[in-house]
């Protein structure tokens, strides 16, 4: 087998990818290799909706928890830490699984970034975070980064402070904008079998809204009281994502819990939003409505050709 044959499922938040994913590795001899930016820290498990150890079923699960909320975690740390795990797992002759929702993952994966290698540079970060702090000091950082970068500016928010802070630092350390830093194609070391889950826009709506009620009910709210607790720091890049950001305003009393959990609701549909389009622009997901059950069949049907195909 000249290529590390390695399933994918993909597509936007609450669209049904860890099912389909726990259901193809059950089938298929297959381990599962989380995809998921806020999966991977430990004690944020409500918030990032990470499945428990019951929905899990048995299946080994690869990059959950392997880091304190308060650690940083580049795209290029996930990608070499996701091959290392593709490789071990395949070797066992078992069928590497990716789930999850972080485009830049996948694309990380299946083109080697390049812009992976470029360190960062600490005295240059704090500049920036000291800038972005600033009053108005998002938006003449964003208009900086429109300036020698408008291609990765018109993909990100000005409020984006992680990424439009990182993209002025690749700049600015290499000379060359962020959209220029050339992916070379890694095809020769791994063949990709793309599964995207997705379900008309209302039902999915209907249920993310459904499952930030039922994160609530779950205690979110105390889950992030508890890291607040524990001295993670409200400006942590863990801190920064879906859910905890609101509730990390709630609990300043920037606005009410009830206000938080219509944000969060708010925020993830537009999260989803965004993820259909990027997995959109991958040519080769086959894209199956997940509100039909035969189509989880047919995601079976197509992995194990896949499968089978790759050990011939």
């Amino acid at each position: 087998m000249e290529q590390q044959p390695v399933v994918c499922v993909v597509g936007p938040t609450a669209s049904g990818k860890t099912k389909l994913a726990i259901t193809l590795a059950k089938e298929l001899d297959g381990e599962i290799i989380n995809m998921d930016s806020m999966q991977i820290y430990r004690r944020m498990d409500i918030g990032t909706a990470k499945p428990s150890l019951a929905e899990r079923q048995g299946i080994k699960h690869h990059l959950l928890d392997i880091l304190e909320p308060h650690e940083s975690f580049t795209v290029a740390q996930y990608a070499k830490a996701a091959q290392d795990t593709i490789r071990e797992v395949g070797t066992r002759g078992r069928l590497p699984i990716l789930t999850g929702g972080t485009g830049f993952y996948l694309r990380a994966l299946t083109q080697e970034l390049q812009l992976g290698g470029i360190r960062s540079d600490d005295e240059l970060r704090r500049r920036l975070k000291r800038e972005a702090e600033t009053p108005e000091g998002k938006l003449r950082l964003f208009s900086r980064l429109e300036q020698i970068d408008p291609k990765t500016a018109a993909r990100l928010h000005p409020n984006d402070v992680q990424r439009v802070t990182r993209a002025i630092e690749v700049y600015e350390l290499t000379g060359k904008p962020f959209s220029h830093q050339q992916p070379a194609l890694q095809t020769h070391t791994m063949s990709f079998c793309m599964l995207g889950t997705t379900m008309d826009r209302a039902m999915l709506y209907t249920r993310i809204n459904a499952r930030v009620e039922r994160m609530m009910e779950q205690g979110l709210l105390r889950e992030v009281q508890a890291l607040l607790h524990n001295n993670v720091p409200a400006t942590a890049q863990a801190m920064q994502g879906i859910g905890y950001k609101e509730i990390v305003a709630a609990l300043a009393g920037e606005t009410s819990i009830q206000e938080a959990v219509q944000r969060i609701q708010q925020h993830t549909r537009h999260y989803a939003k965004r993820q259909w389009t990027w997995f959109r622009a991958e040519p080769r997901v086959q894209w199956l409505d997940m509100a039909r059950k035969e189509n989880t069949a047919m995601a079976l049907q197509m992995a194990k050709t896949f499968w089978k195909e790759a050990n011939q």
